[in-house]
């Protein structure tokens, strides 16, 4: 096959696997995941327009709590594993013993932006979604706007830290957002990048089942040195890298292997459920999420977890 890397230019290809949309199932097409035979850069091929992507993101793709129990225990639940996050940009932070500003890029529903708040720190969001950005301000009561982060209306180096979990494996110009960030951070400061390591054991064993593969929305598969590669070029210093997430790695691999217990895609599909078989789901599911914890922190500890997340300086 031929088809440019977006990396090296290369236009030979190995294919890996081919998939639809399993999680969610807007689309009965397939797809390919290829390999580039020259720098190794996994993506989707081929890549969708940037019209027909948005069909790929079904309203409601970011969490916001109801009013019920099982809502609140599912915040509760979020809570929990959002600390690991908070807890890396908050020892970042501590590094640039700076009091600036944290932006948030796909902020979501804002959760995470809430906790970090709530630990002192002065928090803005910024996410595609228009209803995202609504959420994160109406509902977690966190300054947010909706647009592109290379058209955001933010001064230059006017943020301590920027954070993007799983944004940029999404991304048809990852290098452009990568370039902004840089250009908002003020001198010192740090990018926190997380995406899903496309050199994890699980998606060696589970293939197109593997739930970072994400097809089709995930464009590139990152392994943590292209990660890596991508940062240098845009001007930016590795730190520290951490390849376990108490929020993503376990529940990663429960929604590979049982996709249809996953709590977002279920909300998202619509799917009708009374009260008790909805609660009976989310415990079957968190009772898998607890039986991953062992294997996805063995993968972690070999370097070879389901997530790879980056702390980086602006290089002087």
């Amino acid at each position: 096959m031929r088809d440019a890397c977006p990396a090296c230019g290369h236009e030979q290809a190995l294919i890996l696997l081919e998939g639809s949309d399993r999680l969610y199932g807007t689309t009965d097409r397939v797809f390919q995941v290829v390999e580039c035979q020259a720098c190794q850069l996994i993506r989707l091929h081929p890549w969708p327009s940037s019209s027909e992507v948005r069909q790929y993101y079904p309203g409601g793709y970011w969490f916001v709590p109801d009013q019920d129990a099982v809502s609140r225990l599912e915040e509760a639940y979020r809570r929990f594993v959002l600390r690991d996050h908070v807890n890396f940009v908050s020892r970042a932070l501590r590094d640039v013993a700076s009091d600036g500003r944290v932006l948030d890029v796909g902020c979501g529903g804002g959760l995470f932006l809430r906790m970090l708040n709530e630990k002192g720190h002065s928090v803005v969001g910024l996410d595609f979604a228009l209803g995202a950005a609504g959420a994160a301000w109406n509902q977690n009561r966190v300054p947010s706007a909706c647009g592109d982060l290379k058209q955001a209306p933010f001064a230059p180096e006017s943020f301590a830290a920027v954070t993007m979990f799983h944004v940029i494996e999404h991304l048809f110009d990852p290098v452009g957002y990568l370039e902004a960030a840089h250009q908002l951070l003020r001198p010192g400061g740090r990018l926190i990048v997380q995406v899903p390591n496309a050199a994890c054991w699980q998606f060696l064993l589970l293939g197109e089942s593997w739930n970072g593969v994400d097809i089709p929305r995930h464009l590139i598969n990152y392994r943590a040195h292209d990660l890596e590669i991508l940062l240098d070029r845009c001007g930016f210093h590795v730190l520290r890298t951490k390849h376990f997430s108490l929020r993503d790695n376990p529940a990663g691999l429960a929604s590979s292997l049982a996709p249809s217990l996953d709590p977002m895609a279920r909300r998202i599909r619509r799917m009708p459920e009374a009260p008790g078989t909805r609660m009976a789901k989310d415990l079957a599911y968190l009772g898998l999420v607890a039986a991953s914890v062992p294997f996805t922190l063995l993968e972690a500890a070999c370097h070879a977890g389901s997530t790879v997340m980056i702390e980086a300086s602006k290089k002087e």
